[in-house]
């Protein structure tokens, strides 16, 4: 229902919530987006409905636009859509209005814990506005539902700032387009035509991915650096690694034939909550050298898939990565293992346990600050699919305990309200930067598509 950061900008949000839109629409589920107006969207949503905002951008990065729209239109736009869960991702500026207006209207909240924005507060040279983004993000997701966490560090992180009601939900990954065979022999030659061996990044050039440590690999004999991405940083970025090749974004079969040209993939950024990119690199049978910190730790295998080097140990950066690239036999047996580790992972499987979150938080929402204007009659919880290997016993488990199994559709008659309570009108504290999206979803009834 709500999306701070949407189409046409592709960042790892975007990418997220695109795919869990796309299983909601192969589910059997209707979805509501609501974003901010920043260009033309000139790919399918599958039929999902959009709601776009007037938007404002983000002085330091103007791809980034700040949605505009008040708790009380958020909650109109849910009452109005009928949803039955409000799926928050990596919320702060919109987001926090959109818990607002969930409690309001009775709607629980399933925030996905997506973006340290307090360190890239840091990373953007803004260290003083830490600790109150700190308290933001806390206040915000303990107000949520339930908080999913992409990784073992996300969790800690958020422990750390108080929020209790925490599990983990990774990402998935698509197997069909990332894969070993999409190696593209012709694009190695001419990028790399004496047989270098070809060391690769993928992701946003923003000062919060450190890709100007990438420097530190410049002199090493027989490497070719390839940087994939675009962002504010792109300028200094060439100056800094000019014997590099940059490629300036790319999407769809382009990326994933480029990704499975490397030899090694490289990633600097040690404020990563996931890493997708790594998990898509694994995916393409690539050995990755990444820091040891952060979401790369639950995806990296040490000495098997890859190597973790200690952050900000630069010295250490360059000697993992001149390791792999002249043992070309090493580099075979971590590539084998590198595709291995990724089986299991594809967005089916994460989409489905999604959506066994989403019944939890039905069946759990507080009545402390709101109370619940939805009702549901005895009968109407549907079972859609139900995959044995997700699906945990409960015996033994207390009622704190989430087991995500089968994939349910309940729908529900919501109440109108004259208000949205006087906890919608509380004032946003002062933020900086924010990426936000959230969507709402319920099962698919007799709605027009859009």
């Amino acid at each position: 229902m709500l999306a701070e950061s949407f189409l046409p900008h592709m960042n790892g949000v975007t990418h997220s919530l695109l795919q869990v839109l796309y299983h909601l629409e192969r589910r059997g589920h209707e979805s509501l987006v609501v974003a901010p107006r920043s260009g033309p969207i000139d790919q399918s949503l599958c039929g999902v409905e959009a709601v776009l905002l007037p938007s404002i951008p983000l002085p330091s990065y103007p791809d980034v636009r700040l949605a505009l729209a008040s708790t009380r239109r958020l909650a109109h736009l849910m009452r109005e859509f009928d949803a039955d869960v409000v799926h928050l991702a990596s919320p702060f500026v919109l987001g926090w209005r959109g818990v607002l207006a969930a409690e309001s209207v009775g709607i629980p909240s399933v925030a996905v814990y997506q973006t340290d924005i307090p360190a890239y507060a840091q990373r953007y040279g803004m260290p003083g506005l830490a600790p109150a983004l700190d308290r933001h993000l806390s206040r915000l997701h303990r107000r949520a539902t339930l908080t999913l966490a992409p990784s073992s560090s996300a969790i800690e992180r958020l422990a750390a700032m108080g929020v209790g009601q925490v599990q983990l939900w990774g990402r998935g990954v698509d197997t069909e387009r990332f894969g070993p065979s999409r190696r593209n022999d012709a694009w190695r030659t001419q990028i790399a035509p004496n047989g270098d061996t070809i060391v690769g990044y993928v992701g946003r050039l923003a000062p919060e991915k450190q890709v100007e440590d990438l420097a530190v690999l410049a002199d090493i004999p027989h490497v070719r650096l390839v940087i994939v991405g675009e962002g504010p940083s792109r300028a200094d970025l060439e100056k800094v690694l000019p014997t590099a090749h940059f490629t300036g974004f790319l999407g769809g079969t382009q990326l994933a034939e480029v990704l499975a040209s490397f030899d090694v993939f490289v990633h600097p950024g040690e404020h990563e909550t996931f890493c997708q990119t790594v998990q898509e690199a694994l995916a393409s049978g690539v050995p990755v050298v990444a820091t040891g910190r952060g979401g790369p730790l639950d995806l990296v295998n040490d000495s098997v898939t890859g190597w973790l080097y200690r952050p900000g140990d630069l010295a250490d950066l360059r000697e993992r990565v001149r390791d792999l690239a002249g043992d070309g036999s090493k580099r075979r047996v971590f590539a084998l293992r590198a595709s291995e580790s990724v089986e299991g992972r594809g967005w089916d499987r994460l989409g489905d346990e999604l959506l066994g979150y989403y019944r939890w938080a039905m069946g759990h929402a507080t009545t402390a600050r709101a109370p619940r204007v939805v009702r549901r009659a005895a009968g109407q919880v549907v079972p859609l699919v139900c995959q044995p290997d997700l699906i945990a016993s409960s015996s033994g488990l207390s009622s704190n305990t989430i087991v995500p199994p089968a994939v349910v559709s309940v729908r529900s008659t919501v109440v109108p309200r004259a208000g949205v309570g006087a906890a919608a009108e509380h004032p946003d504290p002062p933020i900086k930067a924010a990426l936000a999206s959230l969507c709402c979803s319920r099962r698919f009834t007799h709605r027009r598509p859009v």
